[in-house]
């Protein structure tokens, strides 16, 4: 790695070191991560490396191979343009095979009044902008890729990496965020137009603190707004499904994620709008206990 430039970047309990051969996706990194602690014993969790696949790719039409410690041999290289995103998915997929500390569920999550709202779905239910969006309105913003389960007391803890919107998310967001706020914009990866959005700072500064779970939501963009109930077999299936690391954890993540589905509410929320999302939470939120 002597030929490799490097940062570290500490995001909620993991830390990481990002080594580069360009110099160019480190530069975006520290900008969006500006406010974001560096690892204080200089010891880090997982390493990702941005690499050309072949030496040639490093100057002609470069093109990042994505590696570290955990990675994945069919991946495609993306172009240096969007060596940001090859940063960013490179951690998340550190945290998805590697991470053994908490159940991991592929979650968006807020806080309010120390009590966290986890929201999972498939892609393009909106759970990125939904969480972003309530970041602004007065949530703590804990994360849009992964929520930390506790294994030992069941409660969420925070990864307050950047909000990765897509598509129609980016324009939704831009009016009412600074532009100060936004990475690069990056067209036609391969999960489409995509922009990053550095949370609020009071997220930031309190991604050490966890929150008690009390409501968890499997939003659906596009469709008449409705709340339905969901049986507990059914979410514990779609929670397994939505979980990276559930099967290698074993018997603590069986036990984690039954205590979860026996104690925290859960409904399917169809929605056309984010208003209209709001005012459902809402209306959930007030009859809580």
């Amino acid at each position: 790695m002597s030929e490799m430039h490097q940062i570290q970047l500490k995001i909620g309990p993991a830390a990481f070191r990002i080594a580069s051969a360009w110099r160019r996706p480190l530069e975006e990194l520290e900008a969006l991560y500006r406010d974001f602690p560096s690892p204080t014993d200089n010891s880090v969790d997982f390493t990702v490396r941005l690499e050309p696949e072949k030496p040639w790719r490093r100057y002609i039409r470069p093109s990042v191979h994505i590696g570290g410690d955990f990675w994945l041999p069919d991946a495609a290289p993306l172009p240096l343009a969007q060596g940001l995103l090859a940063a960013e998915m490179g951690m998340n997929l550190q945290m998805a095979l590697g991470w053994r500390r908490h159940l991991l569920l592929h979650a968006s999550s807020v806080e309010k009044d120390g009590k966290a709202l986890i929201m999972t779905g498939l892609s393009g239910s909106g759970k990125s902008t939904l969480s972003a969006m309530l970041a602004e309105r007065g949530w703590r913003f804990m994360g849009d890729e992964f929520a930390l389960l506790s294994l030992d007391t069941g409660e969420i803890f925070p990864f307050p990496r950047l909000i990765s919107l897509k598509n129609q998310a980016i324009a939704a967001m831009q009016k009412v965020v600074s532009d100060s706020r936004f990475g690069p914009e990056m067209k036609a990866t391969p999960k489409g137009d995509i922009r990053h959005l550095v949370p609020p700072k009071a997220s930031i500064v309190r991604m050490d603190e966890p929150a008690r779970p009390a409501l968890l939501l499997f939003p659906r963009f596009g469709y008449a707004p409705e709340l339905r109930e969901m049986g507990q077999s059914e979410i514990f299936v779609r929670l397994t499904q939505a979980s990276t690391n559930y099967v290698a954890l074993g018997e603590p993540g069986f036990h984690a994620l039954t205590r979860f589905v026996d104690k925290i509410p859960a409904r399917a929320m169809d929605y056309q709008s984010t208003d209209q999302a709001e005012e459902l939470i809402d209306d959930l939120w007030s009859k809580l206990p």
